[in-house]
């Protein structure tokens, strides 16, 4: 009998090794892209700002929290690294799956198919693994945090069930400092508490004295949650940023999700989502004794991560990697019982079809990895390997490669465009709080900052990007230097 156990720790440790070492490849080719990513270009920006002594929203601006900047600055904003550092907490990740999916199901076929989906699945470019966006370093505190919550139901110790709430809160909080949509992980697994230690039916559930009661229960999973957040409020009070820090973290997302949520009223569809989502949580309910914590817990957080992703009604990738834990495990759901399968079969079907009329994909992920090895062999040129990721993006490098060469490092410069990575690249800041043109049009205060800014900066280049509104500045004292495929850049005479 010992020796069966250790034969089958023995397959589940190495089913791991072999899982991390597909996942450490197939991640492989991310580590050499070139900067082409928006995105990354503008939390490269704040990175190298924050290090050079700017305080983050006030002095340079995005509107996420501040944990993934941090982790930008940590890595001086190097693109190598950074992506280095999202590789390993990919596979952070995928251990924490597995020994989620082991504590969730007894079938060994189960735990493996679920978490070798899910580790191929996050290791492709098909939904932006491969970039180091705030999702990726939220999938192994948000399976930790999973993990922790399913332990506290494992022991009847009172002190040992507070410290674990206590942790789990605290990693998503620490998950919510990444970015925000993390509120919808902790409100699944507040859900799973409730609906878990509850013996009784929902309408003796919700009167008052029994929910002060599992208030009460689930107080140290809160508290744990916002303590992070409380620390991060601190600091910006005490550095006379809170009002920037407020406007960025929650006002300026209140109207980035009102944009796509608005039917018949502001927010109609997402109340239209959350009704959806509160029937959804109500039939989980209503089958909690027959089917057991396990398809509780995985169908609500498929639930709640489902309503993450549509939140904002954006179709952008990233967005569907909130949905990877739940979806993989929704698939060891479907395989380990039968009494399962109907259910998690319709419910998995109908995720995957929602999703796929409803984000892009990155069509590309094959000739993704052809286009590595293309370059690895020298059968492609650095201009054609980066022009495989974005058109524009060997242009990106043609102006940094002029203004390196025709400027000081005490020299400024400024970009009117969206190509953030160009500051990156020429080891530059913009002159203003806002580093892209989209920014700048975006705020009210955009252009009187920005205006500001070039006038204390003093560039000696600008560089006007094409399919961008017209230049809104003024170019006194500036001369066109050279148009490269429409391109413009200026240089001050003096």
């Amino acid at each position: 009998m010992k020796m069966l156990t250790r034969l089958e720790k023995s397959i589940g440790c190495w089913f791991l090794i072999v899982i991390s070492v597909v996942f450490f490849f197939l991640r492989f080719p991310s580590l050499f892209e070139p900067n082409w990513y928006g995105d990354e270009g503008i939390y490269q920006v704040l990175g190298t700002g924050m290090n050079a002594g700017r305080l983050l929203y006030r002095d340079v601006f995005d509107n996420k929290p501040p944990l993934l900047y941090f982790l930008y600055t940590l890595v001086s904003s190097d693109q190598f690294a950074i992506r280095l550092l999202s590789l390993m907490a990919g596979i952070l990740a995928i251990g924490a799956f597995y020994f989620l999916a082991k504590k969730l199901f007894e079938n060994r076929k189960a735990v493996f198919i679920s978490t070798g989906f899910f580790a191929i699945l996050f290791g492709l470019p098909l939904i932006e693994g491969n970039i180091a966006n705030a999702e990726n370093f939220m999938l192994f505190p948000n399976i930790l945090g999973a993990i922790l919550v399913l332990k506290s139901l494992e022991t009847d110790i009172q002190n040992k069930k507070t410290k674990l709430l206590l942790y789990a809160g605290f990693i998503l909080g620490i998950s919510f400092l990444l970015k925000i949509v993390a509120l919808f992980d902790f409100a699944a697994f507040t859900v799973f508490l409730v609906f878990a230690n509850s013996s009784k039916k929902l309408l003796d559930v919700i009167k008052i004295k029994n929910l002060i009661g599992e208030f009460k229960t689930i107080l140290p999973f809160i508290l744990g949650f916002v303590t992070p957040i409380l620390l991060v409020t601190v600091f910006f009070l005490i550095n006379d940023a809170f009002s920037y820090f407020l406007k960025a973290v929650l006002f300026n997302n209140v109207g980035y999700v009102n944009y796509g949520n608005k039917f018949i009223i502001p927010q109609g569809l997402l109340i239209f989502k959350l009704i959806l989502l509160s029937l959804f949580s109500l039939f989980i309910f209503s089958k909690r004794k027959i089917y057991g914590n396990s398809f509780m817990l995985i169908l609500l957080w498929l639930g709640f991560s489902l309503f993450n992703a549509y939140f904002s009604q954006r179709p952008y990738t990233h967005y569907v990697l909130v949905l990877l834990p739940a979806f993989s495990l929704t698939i060891g759901l479907f395989i380990v019982n039968k009494n399962f399968s109907k259910l998690s079969g319709v419910v998995l079907l109908t995720t995957l079809i929602a999703v796929l009329l409803s984000f892009s994909f990155y069509t590309k992920t094959v000739f993704y990895y052809q286009n590595f090895v293309s370059f690895l062999t020298q059968q492609k040129s650095v201009y054609e390997y980066q022009r495989f990721f974005d058109r524009n993006t060997p242009n990106d490098y043609d102006i940094a490669g002029y203004i390196n060469t025709h400027s000081k490092p005490s020299d400024n410069i400024f970009i009117w465009g969206n190509n953030a990575q160009v500051y990156t690249l020429t080891q530059k800041l913009p002159p203003g709080r806002y580093t892209v043109a989209y920014h700048i049009t975006n705020y009210k205060d955009g252009f009187e900052n920005t205006k500001v800014g070039l006038l204390k900066s003093n560039p000696k280049f600008i560089v006007v990007m094409p399919n961008t509104s017209a230049y809104p500045f003024s170019l006194f004292d500036y001369s066109l230097k050279m148009n490269l495929n429409g391109i413009e850049i200026y240089e001050k005479f003096y």
